[in-house]
Order: C-alpha cells, then sequence, then structure tokens
C-alpha cells in the first residue's frame, strides 16, 4: 500500500528523472519516467548490479504483515531482504539516500518482547551502519490510502474499507498518529532532495516534512 503511494508521488515529482521498479512480476504499469526490473530472488541482487548504479535514493516499501508469522520467517522478509538490498546499493551509490518504511512502535533496543518489533527494530539499526550518503527510518503509524491506493494484506484492506469514511477525519485531528499515502511519498522525496532533521522519523515528523 505504502509502495503503491510513493511511487505514485515519484512519478509526479517534477525533479525525478526516472524511477526504477524492482518487482517479482510485471505490473502493467506505463509511464515515461518508469522503468521495471523484474527480478526473482530478492535475496541475491549480483546478477542485476549493473542495473542499479546511478541513482540519487532508494524508497524501500517492503514489507509483510507479521500476523500468523513465525520469526524465522518474518526476519526473512523483513530483515533478510531488506539488508540485503542495502548493502549491494551502499557499495554502488555511496551518496544515495535510503529511506525505509518501518513502522510504529519499533524497537530499536531489539530485545523487547514483540517479534515484529524486535526484528525491525535491528533492521533499522544496521541499515542506520552502512555507509549511505544518508538513512532515514519512516515509522507511520495509521495510514489513509489516497487516490485509489489499496491494501494487498485481506484483513489491513477489509479495515479500510469499514473505516474508510472516518479516516480523514482521523488524519486531520491525530497527525501525530495518521499520515497519507501521499504524504509519505512527498515527505520521502523531501528527505532524499534536503535531507531530514532525524535519522528516525514518527509520523508527526513524516507529516511535517
Amino acid at each position: 500500500m505504502v509502495g503503491q503511494g510513493v511511487l505514485r508521488e515519484c512519478l509526479l515529482d517534477a525533479d525525478a528523472d526516472a524511477v526504477l521498479l524492482i518487482v517479482r512480476a510485471q505490473t502493467g504499469l506505463h509511464d515515461p519516467k518508469l522503468r521495471e526490473l523484474v527480478h526473482k530472488d530478492f535475496l541475491d541482487f549480483s546478477g542485476v548490479e549493473s542495473e542499479l548504479s546511478g541513482y540519487d535514493a532508494c524508497f524501500f516499501c517492503l514489507g509483510v504483515s507479521s500476523a500468523g508469522m513465525k520469526e524465522a520467517d518474518y526476519r526473512r522478509v523483513t530483515y533478510d531482504i531488506t539488508v540485503a538490498a542495502a548493502r549491494v546499493l551502499a557499495r554502488l551509490n555511496p551518496a544515495m539516500t535510503f529511506i525505509y518504511v518501518s513502522g510504529l512502535g519499533t524497537d530499536s533496543s531489539e530485545q523487547g518482547r514483540t517479534m515484529w518489533a524486535r526484528v525491525k527494530g535491528k533492521t533499522e539499526n544496521d541499515l542506520l551502519r552502512l555507509p549511505f550518503k544518508a538513512a532515514y527510518m519512516f515509522r507511520p503509524g495509521g495510514i489513509v490510502p489516497m487516490h485509489g491506493v489499496k491494501s494487498k494484506t485481506p484483513f489491513y484492506q477489509a479495515l479500510l474499507t469499514v473505516f474508510g469514511p472516518v479516516m480523514p477525519l482521523l488524519y486531520r485531528l491525530f497527525p501525530q498518529y495518521v499520515t497519507t499515502t501521499e504524504r509519505v511519498g512527498r515527505a520521502m522525496l523531501k528527505a532524499a532532495k534536503v535531507g531530514a532533521p532525524k535519522a528516525i522519523l514518527e509520523t508527526a515528523d513524516i507529516n511535517k516534512l
């Protein structure tokens, strides 16, 4: 859901000259700025390294719900894939800004009782150690989908369908906890262009950018 919103804002942004979308299967999207790279193994990018140089920013939006997942499986998607991509990009693009979509409640200590928060915390910590020009961890809470964006997680989409009419109101009333897909995308672009005041950005920080 976040990735759809971020991609939309990138394609609309006048300063974005080219957008590379790395996917496992073709999306069918078409735009003069957009190029898709179909790649099956997100744990190994060695075969496509020649396609990954020359970019100013990476907006890493891949993620899954931890509901019903064992820690090893959740870690594989959340930590292993993210760090595999980031290490390659840091080596090929040392002047890159890397932005990772984490989540409200992430555990930077890596010691808490909540599994997903520990795994997200380790992911953030290891990303911040990589030699990028800058790295920012986005921790949104509630996210209002805009412009036709939908969640691919059935449970989340069901909730959004039920509570959709009141979500914009919640965004206006509680900007410290609720943001929008549009706002997340624009905040990422601004952080990539001019930087952000700190490395870990909570919902209120995202809305201020």
